[in-house]
């Protein structure tokens, strides 16, 4: 069964169901993002802080501390868990829709390894790796590229009618 464009050809209320899915989806993500900024400046001395704690920095206006073990296993854990779902299910739209064969599968497979970069580099990090800190920022500047190209390419295809 061919895939490669089959997101056209739906009916109306399936496309309907992945239009809702995808925005609510997009808010929920979205909304992640805001907290991280809120958190740790989203960028990587805020992040090493956000992590590691301030409490050496005098004229820090927020005083922070290290993450327990129990914290930072609670957050690698549940946000791998959670992401890869988010990247399959997304995935799964992508490779419905109608685009070129590679481009596809980087942004069906790409989330995958910016999610094991992006939060086992937090990991590393809080370990004591600090340059990691570099590439969870890469890794999750990536993700967030690849996820909203992805919810663009699906939003607009989806609008297309259907096709007979």
């Amino acid at each position: 069964m061919p895939l490669n464009g089959l997101i056209v050809t739906l009916p109306k209320e399936i496309k309907l169901l992945i239009g809702a899915f995808v925005v609510v989806l997009s808010i929920g993500f979205y909304t992640g993002l805001l907290f991280v900024e809120e958190t740790s400046s989203a960028n990587p001395n805020g992040i090493e802080e956000h992590y590691l704690g301030n409490e050496a920095d005098e004229k820090a206006e927020i005083l922070r501390f290290k993450k327990s073990d129990r914290e930072m296993l609670t957050l690698v854990h549940g946000h791998i868990l959670s992401m890869s779902i988010i990247f399959f299910l997304l995935g799964g739209l992508v490779s419905i829709t109608k685009l070129n064969g590679k481009l596809k599968l980087f942004l069906m497979i790409e989330p995958f390894f910016s999610v094991l970069l992006t939060f086992g580099g937090l990991y590393l990090m809080w370990s004591g790796f600090i340059w990691m800190k570099y590439i969870v920022m890469i890794s999750g500047v990536l993700m967030t590229l690849t996820f909203t190209f992805s919810v663009a390419i699906i939003l607009k295809q989806l609008l297309r009618p259907t096709s007979k």
